[in-house]
């Protein structure tokens, strides 16, 4: 572990500072140190690493991925003796996976953590970035690499009276590490996004009474959860590069098999019978992509995957007040959910649904909240209210490029990166999974990111270069496109998380790359083999001169 005292007397110099130690860090230090050789440091305000798994501890916390594909491949043997216990792991494994890639792979030696960056200046005497932290370090680093996380920002809205209220308030994204006996309680959740649906699904038979004061339904499929073999990895692992490259060259990178069917290509009975399969394989994305390949562009298709669920919501759910508010009726174009028995939780006898649309939060009370129309008694509130997403981090630091440009003036009206990798004016950086970056299944994206961003500093580096910075023609050219192919999806007719509209006053934005991350792999290599077409380079100025 790093000596802390030493990195304040005097500014540390490094190859490369790397913020974050989740999934994006760790693979990021991984290259930088063992495979390029470089002086480099991750920074943390976590004292642990983990990133979002570090953090949201919270009951039900699981991926809805398969934990065979919500990992790294780079490393065969790791691949190997790492076994996954079930389809959709748990948060506490895989804090442990991303732990023991830490102490695997060397890792600990460079973790800077407890520590928060509140500044990163790029200095254009030196072309170097200086970056400082709340413990007053002092660093300066010629590349900057983010590993911040769309989905790591807290989002807490306030309500009036919360002092007052004389139990317990706890958010997800921020969840203590001591264990909580909710047996007996009355407990609150307020938000029904996935994080919701996780917890509703886990607390709903261990508390007294469970209110979900919700917004807007979900759709949520079954997730299907059971044990993996350890035969069953070993057979992936036993063909882990063709395997992955599979997966890489998909649009969602899944473990799944991608549908090349319309929904409406096909009669009345198939489309019955391929919605009833994918709800008995399980699993939110499955449900979405693997059945027919325009659910989330085609609305007539979407109808049909809408009726679908809704059929199964309302075999499940038989209270008539409680399947009102739990039924979606919009489109079934948000991010795909998946739930270990979330309809079924509903319908238990000691869980309430008020819809805060019709009755709106008015305030906390000493024993609760009260809403419009009534006032709920509660022991605790959970708030399951998401996250400032996708740009949150990135503004919260000062983050200050050439001609002392501010990243949160460069993205006021939304996020904008060639490739969701660098923005222009901001030489020397890159962030992994930073938007508009690709819609997908993240650690394989990840992986595959931060090899070609490790690859790039090896090229530069090789030749003397001294800064690399993408042109402003080429981010906006990537933003166009961005925007164009949203505009083909009914994920551009909703407001959402990911265009900020969970924020008051943010500026609703196009985040992501929706054309598949087969599609993006190619326009990052097109980049590279061009000699980096859509950068500008530029050698030291003695040499340039």
């Amino acid at each position: 572990m790093i000596d802390q005292a030493s990195v304040r007397k005097n500014t540390l110099s490094l190859d490369a500072i790397v913020l974050g130690a989740g999934f994006s860090g760790l693979a990021m230090l991984h290259k930088l140190q063992n495979e390029l050789g470089l002086d480099a440091r991750i920074i943390d305000k976590a004292d642990g690493v983990g990133g979002t798994w570090y953090w949201n501890r919270y009951p039900g916390a699981r991926s809805d991925t398969e934990s065979w594909v919500y990992c790294y491949s780079f490393d065969k043997k790791l691949y190997r003796d790492w076994k996954w216990s079930e389809r959709y792991p748990r948060q506490p494994e895989i804090l442990s996976y991303l732990e023991h890639v830490a102490d695997r792979f060397d890792l600990r030696k460079n973790l800077i953590l407890s520590t928060t960056v509140t500044k990163a200046h790029f200095n254009e005497a030196t072309n170097r970035w200086d970056v400082e932290t709340d413990k007053g370090d002092r660093i300066s680093a010629k590349f900057l690499i983010t590993g911040l996380g769309l989905l790591s920002a807290p989002n807490k809205p306030p309500f009036p009276g919360e002092e007052k209220f004389k139990g317990r308030i706890l958010q997800t994204a921020n969840w203590p590490k001591e264990p909580i006996d909710f047996r007996g309680k009355r407990v609150g959740v307020i938000g029904n996004g996935s994080t919701g649906v996780q917890v509703v699904s886990e607390l709903a038979s261990q508390v007294e009474h469970l209110t979900l004061f919700q917004r807007t339904p979900q759709y949520s499929v079954p997730a299907q959860n059971h044990p993996v073999t350890p035969e069953f990895l070993d057979g992936i692992a036993d063909n882990l590069d063709a395997y992955f490259d599979r997966v890489r060259k998909s649009a969602t990178v899944f473990a799944f098999q991608e549908a090349s069917v319309g929904a409406m290509e096909v009669s009345a009975e198939e489309r019955e019978r391929v919605f009833e399969k994918a709800w008995n394989d399980g699993g939110g994305f499955n449900f979405m992509f693997g059945t027919f390949n325009d659910i989330a562009t085609n609305r007539e298709s979407n109808a049909a995957a809408c009726d679908f669920i809704r059929r199964k919501i309302k075999a499940v759910v038989t209270d008539p007040e409680k399947l009102e508010a739990i039924l979606p009726t919009d489109l079934y174009a948000r991010r795909p959910l998946c739930d270990n028995q979330y309809y079924e939780a509903i319908n238990r006898p000691n869980v309430s649904v008020l819809n805060v649309r019709k009755s709106p939060i008015v305030e906390f009370t000493e024993n609760g909240i009260r809403t419009a129309d009534r006032e709920v008694e509660l022991d605790y509130v959970i708030f399951a209210t998401g996250f400032d997403a996708v740009t949150g981090n990135f503004v919260r630091i000062d983050f200050q490029g050439r001609n002392g440009l501010k990243m949160k003036d460069h993205w006021a009206n939304g996020p904008r990166a060639f490739l969701g990798l660098s923005a222009a004016g901001f030489p020397n950086m890159f962030s992994l999974y930073g938007p508009p970056g690709p819609f997908t299944n993240q650690p394989p994206a990840i992986e595959w990111q931060a090899n070609w961003v490790a690859e790039t500093i090896r090229n530069i580096n090789a030749r003397g270069i001294e800064t690399i910075e993408a042109t402003a023609e080429a981010e906006q050219a990537w933003l166009d496109e961005c925007r164009r192919i949203e505009e083909m999806t009914l994920f551009h007719k909703i407001d959402w998380w990911v265009s900020g509209a969970n924020i008051p006053g943010k500026a609703k934005a196009v985040s992501f790359y929706m054309g598949g991350f087969g599609e993006y792999m190619k326009h990052a290599e097109a980049c590279a083999a061009s000699d980096y077409k859509g950068y500008k380079l530029a050698l030291p100025k003695a040499v340039a001169a």
